[in-house]
């Protein structure tokens, strides 16, 4: 076979093209770090490297998502907070004003003190996010969501909360309506108060009734109650009506229906105390529970009852015990709204754990798909470095091995 010389030089320039090409392509790798300059050079490691980077941009809009809701709940937990604080400042105002000794211009004054109180905390209610929307907003509102009007302050956002809308859905609002407006009224169970005079429903008791307490919760019915208290004391009785069914109610441990105040009186799963001079017709009721205690309608009612003038002491005693309860159960919601808000923060914070642990495993995975083993890749540019210079040298001498060198020696 015949081999002439140019084919042996096309031979070796081809040789050093593709040796001088593979050596460009590897000093490459080694400046940027990356075997895979483009899809071509591994298309299952480009398409690995890539899922890995998609993970990566969920993961870090997820992280955006995380932060945003954190410092919406943080703002939230702290105006809780502050809300707690000064609803605690109107209960020992309350707690005062019950005294038998304050005149009416003092309570009057305290009167003052809580109607200023309620004022900062409907500022609180209203607190801005510092984004243009609301704390306590709910599923948006572009004004703020709590408006004082002539009959009292209503809530002109959207129940529910604003959620940002990604996987894990978090919470970018506080539902205003639960936490401001749905507190359980009475202790939860059931309702007390009075129900005026058999003489007349606009004569007040001389007695009063407390808040009660719930004794063996299978034995509640949900029914409404009317207590009435009959004779003269010493002498006095006490009866119940069921006023759903009709029914006359029998008195645990009592059947003669004999009535003292100050002692307890106990019925269908639930006890309760009548304090102070009950007259003849005295009349209590007792009505199931609700989810519609509203913060600024107790605010609002104990201030006007505490304005109110020449009011006797059971009249003073019932108001007071009665807006005591109602503080409490709208500071239990609102406590128990500030728990649920520490709850999603924690949450949160095991959230991030977890997300920068996928963002981490999600960059070895990109990592081990695409970048360069430096110690092999310098291994592979010094052979190849090697070879393109013995590839050089194999070039000259082939230039050498021509007849017109001969011709010339």
């Amino acid at each position: 076979m015949r081999l002439a010389t140019s084919n042996m030089f096309d031979a070796s320039i081809a040789n050093l093209q593709r040796r001088q090409q593979k050596l460009q392509e590897t000093q490459g790798q080694l400046t940027s770090g990356k075997r895979i300059a483009q899809a071509s050079d591994d298309p299952t490691g480009a398409a690995r490297a890539e899922r890995a980077l998609v993970s990566i941009g969920r993961v870090d809009a997820n992280q955006r998502a995380l932060e945003a809701s954190r410092n919406s709940m943080i703002l939230s937990e702290s105006a809780l907070g502050d809300a707690s604080e000064l609803m605690q400042q109107m209960r020992e105002a309350m707690m005062a004003a019950g005294n038998a000794s304050y005149s009416d211009s003092e309570r009057a004054g305290l009167a003052n003190k809580i109607a200023g109180l309620r004022d900062q905390l409907l500022t609180i209610a209203n607190r801005s996010d510092g984004a243009g929307g609301f704390l306590f907003g709910g599923q948006g509102s572009g004004t703020p969501p709590f408006l004082d009007q002539n009959g009292g302050v209503t809530f002109t956002g959207v129940g529910g909360s604003i959620q940002t809308g990604n996987m894990d859905n978090f919470a970018l609002t506080i539902d205003g309506d639960q936490a401001w407006q749905q507190a359980r009224s009475g202790n939860g169970s059931f309702v007390t108060g009075p129900n005026g005079n058999t003489a007349g429903a606009s004569t007040p008791p001389k007695g009063w009734i407390d808040s009660g307490r719930v004794t063996n919760p299978g034995l509640l019915t949900g029914n409404n109650y009317n207590i009435v208290i009959s004779g003269t004391a010493p002498a006095q009785t006490i009866a119940v009506t069921n006023t759903d069914t009709g029914a006359a109610v029998p008195l645990d441990g009592n059947p003669t229906g004999t009535f003292t105040p100050g002692k307890g009186i106990s019925f269908d799963g639930m006890a309760m105390t009548i304090s102070g001079k009950p007259v003849d017709g005295d009349q209590f009721s007792i009505k199931p529970s609700s989810n519609d205690l509203k913060v600024f309608d107790v605010l609002d009612k104990a201030v006007a009852e505490l304005r109110a003038p020449l009011r006797g002491q059971a009249e003073i005693s019932q108001s007071n015990s009665n807006r005591i309860r109602d503080l409490d159960a709208v500071m239990s919601n609102l406590q128990n709204v500030r728990s649920q808000v520490g709850e999603r923060m924690n949450n949160l914070d095991g959230t991030e754990t977890r997300m920068a642990a996928l963002k981490q495993y999600n960059k070895s995975e990109q990592s081990a798909a695409e970048d360069l083993d430096m110690t092999q890749g310098i291994s592979d540019f010094q052979n190849q470095q090697t070879g393109y210079d013995t590839a050089l040298k194999t070039y000259a001498m082939v230039q050498r091995m021509t007849l017109f060198q001969y011709i010339n020696v």
